[in-house]
């Protein structure tokens, strides 16, 4: 059996999986803690101790907010902020005798997806973005996941909107990040709603895909601007990587019209004009993050 760890700023998950049909046979699931590392680690060593107990484990994988700088081994970028410098993975070999492995939660999406998901007809690579409050993203290349020299590996909401024209998208944006015009201030659901709100009363990204459904002339050209920045996202990383499957996951994910729009705009946005990637939406919904974080040993070939 495998444990894959799905650790957030509000919760951390364990779940103890079944390598050979992705079944989650248990699930535990703790608050983090919000005062220090040292009550974190142990929180999260208590999870992994009672999840060992109830089988045989080969390996465990951890799934976690932020990212691991490869030249420091330290973490970086994430939102608890007293994890951020500190040695995780390290610390987490040091007390078990089986494989332990770390990547982003985006990165996760991607693995689960790959492995017995959306994309798990693809022999070869994906990309998985999250569309959700942020945007982030997670490639597999060669059937690994591409973490990168810096821990950057995936990282798309952060470059900078493909085409922009103040015309069209409207005033610069400064992101939290420092740089302008980030492709999250634009393609994630708080983007979504950023954007609608530049020409209209404010509306929540629910609201707002209702009046689409409803036939609102406003909110469908809204969700067809929207699928345009999505497409010249996704056609940047088209020409550097040309992944064989595009799996989207997070809260606007779930949203079926976009697909059709996405494809329709995608090849525009090419080298070629005749790409056909497919662009689906994620299977796992809440459990790609423990799965993902469960086949992560696995997938770096440490079991």
């Amino acid at each position: 059996m495998l444990i894959g760890l799905d650790i957030g700023g509000t919760k951390v998950e364990g779940v103890i999986v079944s390598p050979h049909d992705a079944q989650v046979v248990h699930r535990l699931r703790i608050d983090t803690p919000k005062t220090s590392y040292i009550e974190f680690l142990a929180a999260v060593k208590e999870v992994i101790d009672a999840l060992m107990a109830k089988a045989e484990i080969q390996s465990i994988g951890v799934g976690c907010c932020g990212s691991i700088n490869r030249a420091t081994g330290k973490m970086q970028g994430a939102n608890i902020l007293y994890l951020n410098g500190e040695d995780f993975l390290d610390d987490l070999r040091s007390s078990y005798l089986i494989p332990v492995a770390l990547t982003n939660d985006a990165n996760c999406l991607a693995i689960s997806e790959f492995k017995s998901g959306a994309a798990k007809e693809a022999t070869d690579s994906c990309l998985a973005v999250i569309i959700g409050t942020g945007c982030g993203g997670g490639v597999v290349i060669h059937g690994d996941i591409v973490d990168g020299q810096h821990g950057l590996g995936g990282e798309i909401g952060h470059n900078p909107l493909p085409g922009f024209d103040p015309e069209i998208d409207g005033p610069a944006v400064k992101c939290y990040c420092g740089s302008f015009n980030c492709n999250e201030s634009f393609v994630s659901g708080t983007g979504f709603e950023r954007t609608w709100a530049i020409k209209h009363a404010p509306l929540s990204a629910k609201e707002i895909f209702a009046a689409y459904v409803a036939g609102d002339a406003n909110a469908v050209a809204h969700v067809d601007y929207y699928a345009d920045c999505l497409a010249r996202v996704l056609g940047t990383i088209v020409n550097i990587i040309d992944p064989e499957v595009i799996v989207l996951g997070g809260g606007v994910s779930n949203q079926d019209a976009i697909y059709p729009l996405v494809e329709q705009k995608l090849a525009a946005n090419t080298f070629s004009k005749s790409v056909t990637t497919p662009v689906r939406k994620a299977q796992h919904g809440d459990s790609s993050g423990v799965l993902g974080a469960a086949y992560l040993p696995m997938m770096k070939g440490l079991i």
